[in-house]
């Protein structure tokens, strides 16, 4: 498992880019924890507490992409495969799971999938299904997020950035 330190930033789970501020202890459920601090970098009113002896939340932090590796990514929005799943129920289950592994490319698909499928109901006067909505802003906010802060851009220009890039699928 990666180490990482105060100052460092990080992906965490599926709340994001993340900066590790300090370690503190908290007093729960009758003892005394020690817990790593993380302040999300695209949202400073939130905070994220890490028991430092929890492997399963420690798994969840992970190294940040490299500027070429984003850009890779970017400039591979016109070539990678939908992957949409018909049923529903399944469909929410399979993109969860992908999401909650933190694969980068499978989350750049699902966004992929869910804008075009997104148009397509639009071109008929429909609206995304509810479960997609969530999904799709949550995979926005992950990738958008960190190509962001890789890049030193904003997520709002990466969202321009990558519907052009999805547009030149057509």
């Amino acid at each position: 498992m990666i180490m990482f330190d105060i100052g460092d930033v990080l992906l965490y789970g599926t709340k994001g880019v993340c900066r590790i501020e300090k370690t503190e202890q908290r007093y729960v459920r009758g003892e005394y924890k020690d817990y790593l601090v993380l302040r999300p970098v695209f949202d400073k009113d939130s905070t994220i507490f890490i028991p430092t002896d929890s492997e399963p939340a420690r798994k969840k932090m992970q190294s940040i992409l490299s500027e070429e590796a984003v850009m890779e990514m970017i400039q591979s929005i016109p070539d990678e495969d939908a992957v949409w799943v018909s049923d529903d129920n399944e469909r929410k289950a399979y993109y969860t799971g992908l999401i909650d592994k933190c694969d980068r490319i499978m989350i750049l698909r699902i966004l992929i999938t869910l804008h075009i499928h997104r148009t397509e109901q639009e071109q008929r006067g429909r609206r995304l299904h509810q479960s997609d909505e969530v999904i799709l802003k949550q995979t926005e906010m992950l990738l958008y997020d960190e190509f962001a802060y890789v890049l030193g851009s904003t997520p709002k220009e990466i969202a321009q950035t990558v519907s052009a890039k999805i547009a030149e699928r057509n």
